[in-house]
């Protein structure tokens, strides 16, 4: 049995796009192309877009995954290792909880004494925070998301680190605009979003219709909603709408 590209996306939640990008670089081709020039895929290849999208979740960069999948023989053994990076990620997620969850409890206390934050010991602020699936939320921009995985494979730990604290701090200084009551079109909004428009820029060109998709999967897509909402509820949909605005107002 076999299933076409646009079944294999709905399953999966992978977009054909990403699809055809991993077969054009070899990381997923298909069982066969038929006559009408569709791809179409086995249980094989079904098995093996587990472990892609596995490894994704982990943070794994796609030419690392190339390189697992070419090395790998027995598929159980591999699962098996699968399965231990799996246990070791929820645990580093319990931790980064019980960061977010101190955190929240020294800020709302801070806010109730009428004093600003005193952090004592800075590094709790990054218990189990180590750089996130920024490679996997940009799934549905393969193109964007290879610059991204090429560049951190070039990072030192303690630079990818900085990377992801620093993409991080924006997610905060956003939730901070939106609890004071700014809109998502405000002057103060609009300049977070172009500092990151920016930084995305020096990747590779990103047009208005790209800019938009972004901000869209920000919310379509779960992990990279929940990591918005991990921080306060509606932050996900606060930056797709600044995103919106900033697409029509400056980039049109």
């Amino acid at each position: 049995m076999d299933w076409p590209i646009s079944e294999v996306a709905r399953m999966s939640g992978v977009t054909a796009r990403a699809l055809r990008h991993y077969d054009e670089t070899g990381l997923l081709p298909p069982a066969r192309i038929g006559a009408n020039g569709h791809r179409y895929y086995e249980e094989r290849q079904l098995l093996r877009l587990q472990q892609i999208l596995v490894l994704r979740a982990l943070g794994v960069g796609l030419p690392e995954i190339g390189r697992i999948l070419s090395e790998q023989v027995d598929e159980v053994d591999a699962l098996r290792r699968h399965h231990q990076r799996l246990l070791a990620e929820r645990d580093r997620l319990d931790a980064l909880a019980g960061t977010v969850s101190r955190t929240i409890a020294e800020l709302e206390q801070s806010r109730k004494d009428g004093n600003p934050m005193t952090i004592n010991r800075p590094e709790n602020l990054f218990e189990g925070v180590t750089p996130s699936q920024y490679e996997e939320n940009m799934r549905d921009f393969p193109e964007l998301a290879g610059e991204v995985a090429r560049r951190a494979d070039a990072m030192s730990q303690a630079d990818a680190d900085a990377a992801h604290r620093e993409r991080t701090a924006q997610m905060i200084r956003l939730a901070e605009l939106m609890a004071a009551g700014h809109p998502a079109d405000a002057d103060p909004v609009q300049a977070e979003i172009d500092a990151q428009y920016r930084a995305l820029t020096e990747l590779r060109a990103v047009s208005a219709e790209d800019y938009r998709a972004i901000g869209c999967s920000i919310v379509d897509n779960e992990t990279w909603r929940a990591a918005y909402e991990a921080i306060v509820p509606g932050l996900a949909a606060y930056q797709r709408d600044a995103i919106e605005a900033y697409a029509t107002t400056r980039l049109n």
